[in-house]
């Protein structure tokens, strides 16, 4: 059952405390990228064999599958992904970068260029977790971004073939390629390349503990979205709300995962209770209610506070990867949240709507790392070079300037360097 707290009789530790099932994969993992660096696409057959079940003769995906997987979608989906993605492509295109130039200055331009990544590699997990809303929203920003190539890897099934709804969210996307093969390999593959798979510059995408520990000891060679942790849900409610939403909205994330975290925050112990009983009652009618039940155990928590107010400073503290603010005005209390990955609004809006189908990114900082990082988005996509233009009458304005700088940090060959082309080295 669901613990609740009186804010002003537990310590800090307590309300901030979460369990984690820990696993030593450390090794595993980099036994596993070290034999696909070495080996390639053989370590991929053997890998997906092994653990996948299915006996490969090549990894890409078909446009025949593709097709194949489009007729067992019902329509109805398909529908619904292409709206999904219109709200997605609707939000994200307003992210775009422009490139500048700075030229008030006679004889001096300065710049910067917005450049699209070459190749992105998006991971999109299968089997009982499969998530087609995880290949529109980590796609979608990549192809506004001007990105060239996106290509996805995600694990077969033991038939060798990848979930059709995978499959026909790729489609809607317009994802350029797409490689049956997941787990701690696949990432290997896409940071180091393969006989069959291209080496991305980016990888993106949710995964397991062992797709998570990949992606860490391979940043740096390629770049990465981030470090995902269990999902996280903290709903700020007062007492006017209805205790049977805030119930399902707490559920709605401890599905996802045992490691899931799961609080509420209201200035009501009255509610606090009836959403102690609600979740009861909800629990047990969920199709995935032994994870539930295990994330609400471990990690769920009802804090009660005086107010409002200390319930948002707790907010800020936690930095939650999904804020609910489940109050009559919302936007009043917008400019006092500081650290969140995504926030929703009023008492109709669960977080499911950014899951799927509003079109703010899904993919979101956890653990805290909202205090510092933001969700995935169109600027994850580029990079930005920039240039510098001076004539030979601009640099004489300003050499002495530089030489006199360089000369503080010790470094003559730096001041000669700017001296020299004016002639004025003695």
């Amino acid at each position: 059952m669901i613990r609740i707290l009186k804010y002003s009789e537990v310590k800090k530790e307590e309300l901030f405390a979460r369990k984690n099932i820990s696993s030593d994969i450390e090794s595993t993992v980099r036994e596993i990228i070290e034999n696909v660096k070495a080996n390639g696409d053989k370590a991929l057959f053997e890998y997906t064999k092994k653990f996948d079940k299915a006996e490969l003769s090549s990894f890409l995906v078909t446009d025949g599958e593709i097709k194949e997987a489009l007729n067992k979608v019902e329509p109805e989906f398909l529908e619904i992904l292409k709206k999904a993605a219109s709200n997605i492509r609707k939000f994200h295109e307003k992210q775009k970068r422009a490139s500048f130039i700075i030229n008030d200055e006679s004889g001096v331009i300065t710049g910067q260029k917005i450049i699209p990544m070459d190749r992105v590699g998006m991971y999109v997990p299968g089997g009982s977790a499969a998530y087609p809303s995880t290949v529109l929203m980590d796609s979608i920003p990549a192809k506004i971004a001007g990105c060239p190539e996106v290509v996805t890897v995600t694990p077969p099934g033991p038939d060798g073939k990848v979930n059709p709804f995978i499959l026909a969210a790729a489609s809607v996307a317009g994802i350029d390629k797409i490689f049956k093969v997941g787990g701690a390999q696949a990432i290997a593959a896409l940071a180091y390349g393969t006989e069959s798979i291209p080496k991305a510059d980016k990888i993106v995408g949710p995964g397991n503990a062992y797709v998570a520990e990949a992606k860490k000891q391979v940043f740096g060679k390629v770049a990465i979205d981030m470090i995902a942790g269990p999902s996280e849900i903290l709903i700020v409610a007062d007492g006017k709300s209805n205790p049977a939403y805030l119930a399902s909205d707490l559920l709605s994330q401890a599905e996802h995962d045992k490691m899931a975290s799961a609080v509420l925050i209201t200035d009501s112990e009255k509610l606090a209770c009836e959403v102690q009983d609600e979740i009861e009652k909800q629990l047990e009618k969920l199709e995935r209610e032994e994870i539930a039940r295990a994330s609400i155990d471990a990690n769920g928590k009802i804090i009660v506070v005086e107010d409002i107010k200390t319930a948002i400073e707790i907010s800020n503290e936690l930095a939650p990867e999904h804020l609910e603010l489940c109050v009559d005005n919302p936007f009043d209390l917008l400019d006092s949240v500081r650290h969140a990955g995504s926030v929703f609004m009023g008492r109709n809006c669960p977080e499911a709507l950014g899951d799927y189908f509003a079109g703010p990114n899904h993919t979101l900082p956890t653990s805290g790392s909202a205090r510092f990082s933001s969700p995935l988005s169109v600027d994850d996509f580029v990079k930005k070079t920039q240039y510098t233009y001076y004539t030979k009458e601009a640099l004489a304005r300003v050499a002495k300037d530089v030489a006199f700088f360089a000369r503080k940090e010790g470094l003559t060959a730096h001041a000669k360097s700017a001296l020299i082309r004016t002639e004025e080295e003695k």
